[in-house]
C-alpha cells in the first residue's frame, strides 16, 4: 500500500485519514495540521522523509504564477527542504489542469451553463486556470484577491487585471509569511464576514475554501459552491446557510474532499516522477486514465 502525508498548516481538528484506490493500487491517505506550526511542519517532514511516498502540503502554497514566471513562497520551501528523499507537491502542479476541467465537466454532463452568471472567485491568483474556464465559459466574474487576500475594497473584473496584479504583488508577496494573507491554524475556523455584498450577488462563489469559509456572510440561499478541502463539517455549515448546490474539485475520500496537494501527491506516487519531472499533460492524462471527477452534491433542493 502507497502512503500519501499531506503536512497542513492548517487547524488540526480538520485532520483526517482514509485508504483509497487509486489505478488499481491502495493508498492510505493522512492530513496532519500543525496549526500554523512551521517548526512542527518540518520536525514532521524529516521524521516521515523517506517513508511514505509522497508529501502534500497544505494551508499553504509553494508556488504561484505570473504569465510564465514561476514564484515561490519562501516561508514554505524552507518546510518543503525538510524532505530529501520524498517528494513534496503543493497542488499547484494540477490546479491548472484539474480546475478547468471542471468547468467544462459541469457544462457538458450538467448542463451548468456560466454564460452571463455572476461568479466570484474569492482569489484567483493563485487558481488561474479556474478563472480563465469561468470567463471563457462567459460568467461575469469578480476576482477577489485584493478583497480578500489583502482587505482592500477593490475588485478585479478581468483577467487581464488579475494578470497585472499577479506580475506585481507576486514578486513581494512571496516573501511574506503565509499568515500574513492565508488564513492558516485556528484562523481557518473563524468567521470574519467581509465584503458581503460580492458573496450575494454572486449566483456561483468559487475559490479556496478558507477564504470562502473565513469571509461568507451567513446567507448564501440558492449559491453554487465550487472549491475542495471540504469536510463534513464544512458541508453542514454550507447547508445551513442555504448553499443549494457544493461542487468539489477533487473526488470524494471517507466523507470529505481534500486539497489538490493530496491529489497531486497520489498522481505523483503513481507515476513514479519526481515533481519536476511531470508536465500538465501528464498530469492531464492520469486524471482521464483514473477517471477522477468532481463531486457535485445538492445542499439544498
Amino acid at each position: 500500500m502507497k502512503r500519501i502525508v499531506s503536512i497542513s498548516l492548517g487547524s488540526a481538528k480538520r485532520d483526517h485519514q482514509v485508504v483509497r484506490e487509486f489505478g488499481g493500487e491502495s493508498f492510505l491517505i493522512e492530513r496532519i495540521g500543525t496549526d500554523g506550526d512551521k517548526d512542527r511542519a518540518i520536525a514532521l517532514i524529516r521524521a516521515l522523509d523517506g517513508k511514505v511516498d509522497a508529501f502534500g502540503l497544505g494551508g499553504t502554497d509553494l508556488y504561484i504564477y505570473a504569465g510564465s514566471r514561476r514564484y515561490t513562497f519562501r516561508d514554505t520551501a524552507r518546510i518543503a527542504a525538510a524532505a530529501r528523499i520524498t517528494p513534496v507537491v503543493d497542488g499547484s502542479g494540477i490546479k491548472n489542469t484539474l480546475e478547468r476541467r471542471v468547468v467544462r465537466f459541469l457544462e457538458k454532463k450538467h448542463a451548468m451553463s456560466f454564460a452571463g452568471r455572476k461568479v466570484l472567485v474569492v482569489c484567483a491568483v493563485d487558481r488561474f486556470g479556474l478563472a480563465e474556464a469561468l470567463a471563457e465559459a462567459g460568467a461575469r466574474t469578480v476576482f477577489g484577491d485584493l478583497m480578500y487576500g489583502l482587505g482592500l475594497p477593490f475588485p478585479l473584473h478581468t483577467l487581464w487585471a488579475l494578470d497585472r496584479l499577479a506580475r506585481v504583488v507576486a514578486p513581494l508577496i512571496t516573501l511574506l509569511p503565509t499568515s500574513v494573507f492565508y488564513p492558516t491554524g485556528e484562523r481557518q475556523n473563524e468567521s470574519r464576514p467581509r465584503y458581503g455584498s460580492y458573496f450575494r450577488e454572486a449566483d456561483v462563489v468559487a475559490g479556496d475554501f478558507h477564504f470562502i469559509r473565513r469571509y461568507m456572510p451567513p446567507d448564501l440561499t440558492a449559491k453554487t459552491i465550487i472549491t475542495n478541502t471540504v469536510t463534513q463539517a464544512d458541508e453542514e455549515l454550507l447547508r445551513g446557510s442555504g448553499v443549494a448546490t457544493l461542487v468539489t474539485t477533487t473526488p470524494e475520500m471517507g466523507g470529505r474532499s481534500f486539497g489538490t496537494n493530496v491529489l497531486e501527491a497520489v498522481l505523483i506516487a503513481i507515476a513514479g516522477k519526481r515533481p519536476e519531472e511531470m508536465t500538465a499533460d501528464q498530469y492531464g492524462l492520469l486524471l482521464e486514465e483514473m477517471n477522477i471527477e468532481p463531486r457535485i452534491k445538492a445542499l439544498n433542493e
